[in-house]
């Protein structure tokens, strides 16, 4: 029989009970259930009861999020599976980090802060190399925190310019069959960049630099025999990249520019037998020292936790069907 082992944890902000213990206790109800331990409070203390191994994870568990809450981060369930499962993997401390690293204000006056380990890696490496590829799945807010880094950037004055683009492949649609002119036409494929950007930055600030030739968004093509100094560049979507895109997209950035890569390689809209220019350019450039590679993973989705499931069920289901096919051949 397991010794039950019982431990008192002192609570001194009152008012993060609630916000710790979440609506209907529905965040101590998660931590019971995932180690299988009894939670209550009385009188400023939570009281834990459980296996001794089981009640050190908790109080890490529940240490971190207290720290969240005074950072002023939102506690859901969300964010609690996230810690129960960084603590249970060993990167506890990884996640004290997090919540000193600050990005920006948006126009609305929400703080832009990395909500993952994979996350504040990817920051901390924009921060300090010049090249950087963001590599992940959906929701792994790879285009989000590119364009917050950008913006931080422009407005402390370390760039002149942001410039956004990306490839504008045709996945089921035909461009020549939308209508408009060509600026209509490759608008749908910049709409996530245009949705960041009004989301951090506001309207009326978007549109003013704008206008004022501050921030460019276009499509790739655009950026053929140019040369770019003193800007921030993201190329987003960059597995739809040919070698030869990403080869011109790689050559043209200059003095005081810092460039961001992002992209999933499980999602390539390429014509059949085109090998994308991301693949490529991770072979070829893996060992610059220089350049850094972030390599995002299910657990760095930030969207609704059904995303993250998606996720992991059609990476199970295209491996399974890889290995049978592998195995016909």
């Amino acid at each position: 029989m397991t010794a039950v082992t019982v431990k008192k944890m002192l609570l001194n902000d009152f008012s993060a009970f609630h916000l710790l213990f979440g609506n209907l206790d529905e965040n101590i109800i998660l931590l019971e259930k995932a180690f299988d331990v009894n939670i209550t409070s009385r009188d400023g203390e939570i009281i834990l009861k459980g296996e001794s191994a089981q009640i050190d994870r908790v109080e890490e568990v529940l240490q971190v999020l207290v720290k969240n809450i005074q950072a002023g981060e939102v506690i859901d369930k969300q964010r609690v599976n996230y810690v129960i499962q960084s603590v249970n993997v060993g990167d506890g401390k990884k996640l004290e980090d997090i919540s000193k690293t600050f990005i920006c204000v948006t126009s609305r006056g929400k703080y832009i802060k990395p909500k993952t380990i994979g996350q504040n890696q990817y920051i901390k490496e924009i921060q300090k190399k010049d090249l950087v590829f963001g590599l992940g799945p959906a929701g792994t807010g790879k285009t989000y925190l590119a364009v917050a880094m950008a913006i931080r950037a422009f407005k402390n004055n370390e760039v002149s310019k942001i410039i956004i683009t990306r490839p504008a492949v045709e996945a089921g649609e035909n461009l020549g069959f939308l209508p408009g002119d060509l600026q209509m036409k490759v608008d749908p494929y910049l709409r996530p960049l245009y949705d960041a950007l009004f989301d951090i930055l506001g309207t009326d600030a978007f549109n003013s630099f704008k206008e004022r030739g501050l921030i460019e968004i276009a499509p790739l093509a655009y950026m053929r025999g140019r040369t770019l100094d003193n800007a921030f560049i993201i190329l987003d979507e960059a597995q739809n990249t040919t070698r030869e895109q990403m080869k011109m997209f790689l050559t043209r950035f200059g003095f005081r520019s810092k460039v961001v890569v992002n992209g999933d390689v499980s999602q390539i809209d390429l014509p059949s037998g085109r090998k994308s220019g991301l693949v490529h350019a991770i072979e070829v450039l893996s060992t610059v020292d220089d350049i850094g590679f972030v390599y995002l993973t299910d657990r760095d989705v930030v969207r609704h936790e059904l995303v993250k499931k998606i996720i992991l069920e059609y990476d199970k289901y295209e491996k399974a069907h890889k290995d049978v096919k592998n195995g016909q051949n």
